[in-house]
């Protein structure tokens, strides 16, 4: 097989390695790319692709991260990965896992990791990695990767919830949500969410959005009730689609282009988290997207004329 058969074969793989590093779709397509020239302008051919090809990309990807890290501390507003629709990488025997592993809730907690913590824990955990493999990788010895392994698993832990829902029941309860959202049903949202449910949003700075989370079961299901409905009028649509491996949806305006995206975390038969990601910066993998301060302006005129 040639170089580009053996790396075309590879690119889901380093790819989904690159998203869980960098919480980034852009981010991570430029990662593989980098990884693209560095494997064809190499004169030896490595014993293993895979293994070359893999610790190449977690390099490049923690370069990155490193970088990117500024950026985020300057964000504005709460930060959010870029939502995925779709990971390539299939395994069958594992996919409610990798699942998992790509989920909002899963991602967040990753930014909380140092990106060694982070590029370890993907490699290892999420990927199945061998420590040598590890090693190679991240530039430290095996046994610093088993220490950075053991503080990140301890850390991820720490931060998951101690019972969660299966795939079934997730989408179960998204579909009724879903059914309420459109009818702007009050009762029947409010009954779907769990007491201290939040809903955050991720503009960016550069879309309309929450000016603070919105917490608390009745809080929550009033905003719903009235934005959502009061947006239909303005043809804005929402279809549901699986979004970082959770039940969720994106919007569009009247001419099908991206407003936002929305992901749902289910935690014990009830939604815990709400999250849309409504920057336009994070979009443009999903589609065309929409002037969402357009749509704003709009409804706001309609329904809050000016004084005069």
């Amino acid at each position: 097989m040639s170089r580009t058969g053996k790396f075309e074969e590879l690119r889901p793989l380093l790819f989904s390695i690159a998203y869980r590093i960098l919480g980034s779709v852009s981010e991570a397509e430029d990662a593989v790319q980098e990884t693209w020239l560095r494997f064809e302008e190499s004169a030896a051919e490595p014993r293993s692709v895979k293994a070359y090809l893999s610790a190449t990309v977690t390099r490049v990807s923690i370069d990155v991260l490193r970088s990117a890290r500024v950026r985020r501390e300057e964000y504005v507003g709460p930060w959010f990965p870029e939502p995925l629709l779709t990971d390539p990488y299939e395994d069958p025997a594992r996919a409610a896992e990798l699942a998992d592993s790509v989920s909002m809730a899963a991602l967040l907690l990753l930014e909380r990791l140092s990106p060694l913590e982070r590029a370890v824990f993907v490699l290892r955990e999420v990927f199945d990695f061998g420590f040598p493999e590890v090693s190679s990788a991240v530039g430290r010895s095996e046994a610093a990767c088993r220490q950075l392994a053991v503080r990140a698993r301890r850390h991820m832990a720490a931060g998951r919830p101690r019972f969660e829902a299966g795939r079934k029941e997730r989408e179960e309860l998204a579909s009724r949500f879903f059914d309420a959202l459109r009818e702007g049903d009050v009762a029947a949202l409010r009954g779907l969410l769990a007491a201290d449910v939040s809903m955050v949003g991720d503009g960016g700075g550069k879309a309309p959005q929450l000016a603070r989370a919105v917490m608390g079961a009745e809080r929550v299901a009033r905003l719903l009730a009235t934005v959502f409905p009061l947006m239909a009028r303005f043809d804005v649509t929402f279809e549901p689609h699986e979004v970082n491996g959770q039940p969720g949806a994106i919007f569009r305006d009247r001419d099908g282009k991206v407003l936002h995206t929305l992901a749902i975390d289910v935690l014990g038969g009830q939604i815990q988290a709400i999250r849309a990601v409504i920057n336009p910066d994070k979009l443009g993998h999903v589609g065309p997207v929409a002037d969402a301060w357009a749509i704003h302006r709009e409804i706001r005129q309609a329904h809050w004329p000016p004084a005069r």
